[in-house]
Formats: C-alpha cells, structure tokens, sequence
C-alpha cells in the first residue's frame, strides 16, 4: 500500500489556526476529505495519516471524528498540552482511540529553541512512549542539537522528524544541517520525513534542486527510516500534488523496487503500526 505519510484537513470557521492568515491566499480556504480524494487515487495512494494543524485538542477531536468517517485516512498525528498538568490524563485518554498514532507540538513555532528540553515536559514524553505514539517532531535545523539531547533522554520514544526538519533550501543552507541530520541518524533510531522541501525550496524549485537534500537524508537514514508525504495543501504554495510525485519518483528513481516501496508506504505502515494491506 502506498501512503502519504503527512496530509492536512482544515475548516477555517473553526477558528484555532493563527498561523494560517488571508496573505497565505492559495491555501486560506477549507481543505476536505473530497478535494485531497482525486490525487490520491489518480496516483494509487491507499492511504494517509492525517496530521494536525492547529494546537488545540479541539482540533484533534476534529481530525478523529474526520478519520472515522474517511476510508483514506489511516490515522492521526494530533495535538496535546505537553505543559497542562493534565497532559498525562489527556495522552492516555486519547490513546485509547486506535485512530490516534501520534502527536506533534508545534515546536518551530516556540520562541523558546531548547523549549522541548524543560523538565516539565519529561511525563508527557514519558506518557507518549508508554502508550506507543509516534512523535512528530516539527523542527527546523536550529532545534536538531536540543531533538539530539531529547532523544537520548528517550530512547523508547518513536521520533519521525517531519519535512527533514525543514533545511533553508531556498538560501542554500546545507552543511550545518547536514551534518546534524547526520548526527541524529548515527546516533538514534529517528526516522524522517520526505515532505515538505518544496516550500523551503520556494516557487522556482527543480528537482536539482532539491537532490541534495534528498540524497543526503537517503545516505543517512535510508529507505527503512524514511516516510514520504505531500504536504498536502500546504505544498500547494510551491507544488501541486502530482508534480510533488512526479518529482519524489525522479528523486528515488535510481532505489531498488524493495527501497521505494519502504519510502512509499513501508516505513509509515511500520512506524505509524499501520495495518498493512491484506
């Protein structure tokens, strides 16, 4: 089964998306189930994991009740509290839904870089690893030092570093990324996410453009620890669905059939514990 391993829904009347404003004009809209369906079966993906967007367990709840009712959808990767003194309750009470695999705070949007590290957070981490969820961790490469500490304070934690934790493509930024993506291969069991580089790249990427990075996070990772995704609508600022394709098969063209297929679905369906097709 092929997954896309990192797609958005959002209704804007529901008010809890502030990072989402008029000026981001192509995607200021609602995106549901119907408008994701044509991509997905003209490209013969089974199935998504749905990931959240706003930081709020109302959204999460949103996002469950969408699952429920969407037959792509394979799961969730929602939202909690990691600083409620009540976020241990409120893990263990959404895991007992299946359709939760993971969560995600939404670090690159905190001030505070090292924010992941306070010790207030420990039994969330805590809750979330015993519980078996997935951590999503939305990073950009100022943060990949502090995701290296938090790692070895977890090693029972499932990590997926999302988007490739967002290299400065556009400016050209590779070395000091590079070498801790590097870092964080070598020296944990994370996996990673190819998503998400086209808007780093900005509206004039090319595929060689790109390449790099991809190489890099292939040579590093490998096809075992890396999940592919769209973005979806959020690359739509740079990418429509299919050219993302299109490129992620130019970018993956010289793998193996067993290699692709990891990247393609394997490693979400391992990751995530997704049930595999029949």
């Amino acid at each position: 089964m092929r997954i896309d391993a990192h797609q958005h829904f959002w209704a804007l009347a529901r008010g809890d998306y502030g990072w989402l404003t008029p000026d981001l004009a192509p995607i200021y809209r609602d995106f549901q189930p119907k408008d994701l369906e044509p991509a997905l079966s003209a490209r013969g993906i089974g199935g998504t994991v749905l990931v959240q967007a706003a930081p709020t367990e109302a959204e999460t709840a949103y996002m469950l009740d969408l699952a429920a009712q969407t037959g792509f959808v394979k799961g969730v990767v929602g939202w909690v509290d990691f600083e409620s003194p009540g976020a241990v309750d409120s893990i263990a009470t959404l895991a007992e839904n299946p359709l939760l695999l993971g969560l995600r705070p939404m670090i690159h949007d905190i001030v505070d870089d090292a924010w992941m590290l306070g010790p207030a957070l420990t039994p969330a981490f805590d809750a979330m690893a015993a519980s078996g969820l997935v951590f999503d961790a939305l990073t950009r490469p100022r943060h990949l030092g502090h995701l290296s500490t938090l790692l070895g304070r977890h090693p029972d934690l499932t990590v997926v570093i999302d988007h490739g934790s967002k290299p400065n493509i556009a400016a050209g930024h590779f070395d000091a990324w590079a070498d801790a993506m590097a870092r964080l291969a070598r020296e944990t069991g994370a996996a990673v996410k190819l998503s998400g580089l086209v808007t780093e790249a900005g509206p004039d990427w090319r595929v060689e453009t790109l390449r790099p990075y991809v190489d890099h996070l292939l040579d590093t990772f490998g096809p075992d620890r890396m999940l592919w995704g769209s973005d979806w609508p959020v690359c739509t600022l740079a990418s429509d669905y299919a050219r993302w394709c299109a490129a992620t098969d130019a970018l993956i063209g010289a793998l193996s059939d067993r290699e692709k297929a990891a990247i393609l679905g394997g490693t979400a369906i391992a990751t995530y514990g997704l049930a595999a097709p029949a």
